[in-house]
């Protein structure tokens, strides 16, 4: 299993770094005097910047007004590689053009499938399909709308560490790790399509053997590996260790980590009974290492940027619903000096 899953794997990298010689800078034409994505995403970084983003708006908003420190902080965030999340009942459209831009620049498209039933157990990103049927078609859709082009796909964040957590109900856990195994062979049934089911963070689930399992059931064989931190803020030698004994779990099988926001760690936990959710938007966060498949580990594909930074975790400390654009917070990550080490 680990040894089809490097064959993949570098064979994209060789592909990617191949592209990048002949790519030319992806430029960001709302903000004047910015930076190119190929100036500022890691080392050996094959993904694909979105060029027209909320943060370069942002930017260009605050140039307008004379801000132009804060517009400069806040295009660190714009000119980076981040994922793409697939929104709405019929994702093919949106799939379709992310993949047909990324594939004119020359570079690799991250998106997240998030759309299982019954989302974040009623929490702030709760919804998703309706039902089980409603699910396969709308995987169905976002297959259909990648194509046979490249593309790597997180599959449904938090959706196993969920299972394992025990907060869905009898029904929705019976059938959810079937699903997502379904979801994995339909879109490595796409041959450009790499696959890594998210498989929560450092400080989630204790019991790996029971998350392993999980990931299993969920068709972690079939797919290029699992994914780590993504939202979250653990470091990346603390996911590197955890990920590390995951993967011993499961025979080596090799995995991402988001480190869009863990330059400076996690909030410590809030005392039991506050109601503080460490978790949720907390302050004082830095932008971690820029996106690339130069990471040190062979059995960790790449550090990808996940969440884009300044799009709020969900409504705590005054923020907006979850998803939606934060300027002070992204500005906020965007200026915070990281920790010496991660």
């Amino acid at each position: 299993m680990a040894r089809a899953r490097t064959t993949r794997f570098v064979s994209g990298a060789r592909w990617g770094a191949a592209v990048l010689a002949c790519a030319g800078a992806v430029c960001l034409p709302l903000c004047a005097g910015a930076a190119t994505a190929s100036d500022a995403d890691g080392p050996d970084s094959p993904f694909w910047a979105e060029p027209v983003n909320r943060p370069a708006k942002q930017a260009q908003i605050w140039q307008e007004r004379g801000r132009e420190e804060e517009a400069q902080a806040v295009r660190r965030i714009a000119v980076q590689p981040t994922a793409v999340w697939m929104t709405g009942d019929d994702p093919e459209e949106q799939a379709g053009r992310v993949v047909e831009e990324a594939e004119r620049a020359g570079r690799i498209p991250l998106l997240v499938a998030y759309d299982i039933p019954h989302r974040d157990c009623g929490q702030y990103s709760s919804g998703g399909a309706p039902t089980a049927a409603a699910y396969r078609e709308w995987v169905a859709r976002a297959a259909a709308g990648i194509g046979e082009r490249r593309a790597w796909v997180v599959l449904e964040p938090d959706a196993v560490a969920q299972w394992a957590s025990g907060c869905l109900q009898a029904d929705a856990k019976a059938e959810r790790l079937g699903l997502l195994a379904e979801a994995v062979r339909t879109f490595k049934a796409r041959r450009g399509t790499s696959v890594y089911v998210d498989a929560g963070n450092a400080g989630w689930i204790s019991d790996q053997r029971l998350l392993a399992g999980a990931l299993q059931q969920a068709g972690i064989a079939k797919a290029d590996g699992f994914a780590l931190n993504v939202s979250n803020f653990h470091t990346t030698s603390v996911t590197r260790a955890y990920g590390g004994r995951l993967s011993d779990l499961l025979g080596g099988a090799h995995y991402i980590i988001d480190t869009s926001r863990n330059g400076n760690g996690p909030l410590p936990p809030a005392p039991p009974g506050s109601g503080d959710e460490s978790w949720c938007n907390p302050p004082g966060r830095a932008l971690g290492t820029p996106p690339t498949t130069a990471t040190g580990d062979p059995r960790v594909d790449a550090f990808v940027w996940v969440k884009r930074p300044g799009e709020s975790d969900g409504s705590c400390r005054g923020a907006p619903q979850a998803g939606r654009w934060w300027s002070e917070y992204a500005l906020g990550l965007a200026t915070a000096s990281p920790a010496p080490t991660q």
